[in-house]
């Protein structure tokens, strides 16, 4: 196990350096000056502050040669600093990573368990009332736009009802310490991340059934059966424990996309996180900023992929480690 993480770990090196130049090219190819973008706001528009400025950033250097020193600098862990926010970026990112850590997380632990719940139960009792109202509701939630959800529920739980928060990480000034601080936090966790969690619970249920009404139809199915095994050990130690393999496929997969891609989420929220760091990066032309967290989600996904290979191991033990 030790040699197949090392190969792994050898071979996500190369595909990290890889995007990291694909993304460096993608984003110079974008329309739009960081320096003119940045004189307009101060109010200086000549083109010899723009000169200055693009000198002052390195802008004014061939590309080739900003590659070369990017790269240089990611091989030792610095990914640059921000010129419009005037710090490094891995402060930046560190700053907000643990805030899109604990959204995702949470959303990623509700959509995983509530999915496998509900889809073993529709495929438990397929072809009845219950089959039928999962089934359903799971594709409302997943044809839903996330966005939608997330302004219905604003709407109706934190303006209407006034139950929950309705953005932000924290309530500002509050000054909340120790168990309320943490009870504050998570009545503002509760929407948005429930509307995250919605959309691929509803992929893990239609996943779990489809999964699991599929092994039940094999032959040591129909064993355990014939030995006389009750129905609720035969699809809770058989049934779904097999069927699992393809849920934790797509979990694995959507495990680290869960990181960079709650823009919307996060904006809608106000949720202090690199989704909405991005977005605000790309609206600056801070380059460096959203190389920085193409470069941290793109680790992730990577690192998600290698626990999800980690995990098919503990699923079915039958499968060997191959690099």
């Amino acid at each position: 196990m030790i040699s197949f993480i090392a190969q792994r770990i050898a071979k996500a090196i190369v595909v990290l350096l890889a995007l990291v130049v694909m993304n460096f090219f993608l984003i110079r190819m974008a329309p739009g000056d960081p320096a003119v973008v940045m004189a307009g706001e101060a109010g200086a528009g000549d083109q010899l502050f723009i000169a200055q400025l693009r000198e002052k950033f390195g802008l004014d250097q061939p590309l080739p040669v900003q590659l070369f020193l990017y790269v240089k600098g990611i091989l030792s862990l610095d990914l640059g600093f921000s010129f419009r926010q005037q710090m490094p970026v891995s402060k930046l990112i560190l700053d907000r990573l643990p805030a899109t850590l604990l959204l995702t997380g949470t959303a990623f632990a509700i959509s995983l368990a509530f999915g496998i719940l509900f889809g073993a139960l529709a495929a438990r009792f397929a072809g009845t009332w219950a089959d039928t109202a999962i089934t359903v509701a799971a594709l409302i939630f997943y044809a839903t736009p996330l966005f939608w959800v997330a302004l219905m529920a604003i709407l109706l739980f934190s303006v209407t009802m006034d139950w929950l928060p309705s953005f932000g990480y924290e309530t500002v000034g509050a000054g909340y310490t120790g168990l309320a601080h943490v009870l504050d936090v998570a009545a503002h966790l509760i929407l948005p991340a429930t509307t995250i969690g919605l959309f691929f619970m509803a992929t893990y249920a239609r996943m779990t059934r489809a999964s699991m009404l599929e092994v039940s139809r094999l032959d040591f199915v129909k064993t355990a059966r014939a030995k006389g095994l009750s129905d609720a050990v035969i699809q809770r130690r058989h049934v779904l424990r097999n069927a699992l393999l393809p849920v934790v496929t797509l979990a694995g997969l959507q495990a680290g996309t869960l990181v960079g891609g709650a823009v919307l989420t996060e904006t809608v929220f106000a949720w202090p996180g690199i989704g909405r760091l991005m977005y605000e990066a790309l609206l600056q032309r801070d380059y460096n900023l959203l190389l920085g967290v193409f470069v941290v989600c793109s680790a992730m996904v990577l690192a998600f992929n290698l626990i999800t290979d980690l995990v098919y191991r503990s699923v079915d033990p039958r499968i060997e480690f191959a690099a």
